[in-house]
């Protein structure tokens, strides 16, 4: 079929129907996710469930000294009003989330293009051998940064720098500083191109990152605090552990992502037969720079492999994948349509399949909420009183469903958060892989109100006496002082 050619008359249709096929793909990838009843299982669920509570984090979470302002500002602001506007709740709120940031991060890449379709290579052969598709549909505010990032990448290849970019950079990173909080970051970038040998580009760079910083910080109302914040949470996340395994697990270090290195080699090898002449050196490339640096950081953190050295390495794949289209395909051949349509097809069965479970594994979630079961009257906690727990996804499922519940968590969406005796025990706990005895500080400080909630099945009462138990929901037991009765 590769072999037949349409009549003069319709090759002129064949550009526009691939730009068709791409962004009907795009499209269909998260409707068709979100029909399996997909749910994030992390910061989605806390963001969306704090803009409909309309309440701080020291209403939600039991902090210490050293919270000071939300570094997600701009993200609940956005959500609060969408709420409150549209009346979502924390559900459809989600589900704008993923929805929506996904669409964002792939929209933004393809005015660079000349063959959309090779958009879509990038991101089959992305989710074949890693994750970032599947964590650009987290429904988290990284996706936006991300966005930017490919933007700047794909802008420093395809044109000259000018004023348009400054503005363009300017107030894509403002943006990202204000929903995201993550300033610093831009270090990264601006390190590749300083290496790339592009100083023009890392000089306009660097003042769109000082303008867009200074925008966003302005633009909270708390400058100082809210760029301060980002440091010591950072600071705080990654270094105060006992052990790199207490850490979350985006926090750990990675483990080389040897596919990814192959990925690269076959760019290079492939920039070895075409002799690209329109196009960088890798040494000239801040796309390469980056990729190479982000892997490296990523055996300290993963982090930095997953949001900022994946995203340049599908801008690298990307560039050389148009190139090699660009030289063998015709614009308004049957091929390059045929191509696409395949293209399409693979991106949208590798993307959407549900491998482990990985989209209807919310399905099975079962929830600590009177709402959907009645039979935890007198479990939950009471007014006032605190939800202990050394699993963060109790705090994300929980607060979800409850954002209006009338307690705090002790744990929340980042342990260091705590005040610094809670942390010293939720180390401990994670230390000793969970053991019971770990958890009498907290046992002991535990009030009327108060719940322990630790994951077991219906056969692992925990072996904590001092309370009393109940298997509250499928793989959660809750603990409570004991109840004394009125005389």
């Amino acid at each position: 079929m590769f072999d037949l050619e349409l009549p003069e008359k319709y090759r002129r249709y064949v550009p526009p129907a691939v730009w068709c096929i791409v962004l009907a793909t795009l499209l269909l990838i998260p409707l068709k996710i979100l029909q399996y009843g997909y749910l994030p299982a992390d910061d989605a669920l806390r963001h969306c469930a704090k803009a409909v509570s309309g309440k701080s984090w020291p209403e939600i979470l039991v902090v210490g000294d050293n919270f000071k302002i939300d570094h997600n500002l701009g993200w609940h602001g956005l959500l609060g009003a969408l709420h409150h506007r549209l009346n979502w709740d924390a559900e459809t709120l989600v589900l704008f989330s993923v929805a929506g940031l996904f669409l964002l991060a792939n929209g933004v890449v393809l005015p660079w293009f000349r063959r959309p379709e090779a958009w879509l290579a990038a991101l089959l052969a992305a989710m074949v051998i890693s994750d970032l598709p599947q964590r650009l549909l987290l429904g988290r505010p990284f996706a936006l940064t991300i966005a930017a990032l490919m933007t700047i990448l794909f802008a420093a290849q395809k044109s000259a720098p000018g004023r348009k970019h400054f503005i363009l950079f300017t107030a894509a990173i403002a943006g990202c500083t204000f929903v995201h909080g993550v300033w610093y970051m831009w270090l990264l970038p601006l390190a590749a191109f300083l290496f790339a040998g592009q100083f023009r580009w890392a000089g306009l760079l660097a003042g769109a990152w000082l303008a867009g910083v200074g925008i966003a910080a302005l633009a909270t109302g708390h400058p100082l605090d809210y760029l301060a914040e980002a440091i010591t949470m950072a600071v705080g996340a990654t270094g105060k552990p006992a052990a790199a395994r207490t850490l979350v697990t985006e926090f750990q270090p990675f483990n080389g992502d040897i596919l990814a290195v192959l990925v690269v080699g076959v760019i290079a090898l492939l920039r070895a037969l075409l002799k690209p002449t329109a196009t960088l050196a890798f040494t000239k490339n801040p796309a390469f720079w980056l990729v190479c640096g982000c892997w490296m950081l990523g055996f300290r953190v993963s982090r930095f492999w997953e949001d900022w050295g994946w995203p340049a390495l599908m801008v690298l794949a990307a560039t050389e994948v148009e190139l090699l289209l660009l030289t063998r395909f015709a614009a308004d051949s049957l091929r390059r349509l045929w191509l696409a349509l395949l293209l399409a097809v693979a991106t949208f069965l590798a993307v959407t399949s549900d491998m482990h479970g990985r989209w209807t594994q919310s399905l099975t979630w079962q929830f600590l909420s009177e709402a959907e079961h009645p039979e935890l009257a007198g479990w939950m906690p009471g007014k006032g009183g605190v939800l202990f727990s050394a699993d963060m996804t109790v705090f994300y499922q929980t607060f979800f469903k409850n954002p209006n519940g009338d307690w705090r968590y002790q744990l929340g969406y980042e342990p260091w958060l705590m005040p610094a005796e809670d942390f010293a025990t939720y180390q401990k706990i994670l230390w000793n892989y969970g053991d019971a005895k770990a958890y009498e500080p907290w046992v002991a400080k535990m009030k009327t109100a108060d719940r322990l909630v630790i994951r077991g099945n219906s056969g692992q009462r925990p072996n904590l006496p001092q309370l009393e138990w109940n298997y509250g929901v499928s793989g959660l037991w809750i603990g409570r002082r004991p109840q004394t009765s009125a005389p």
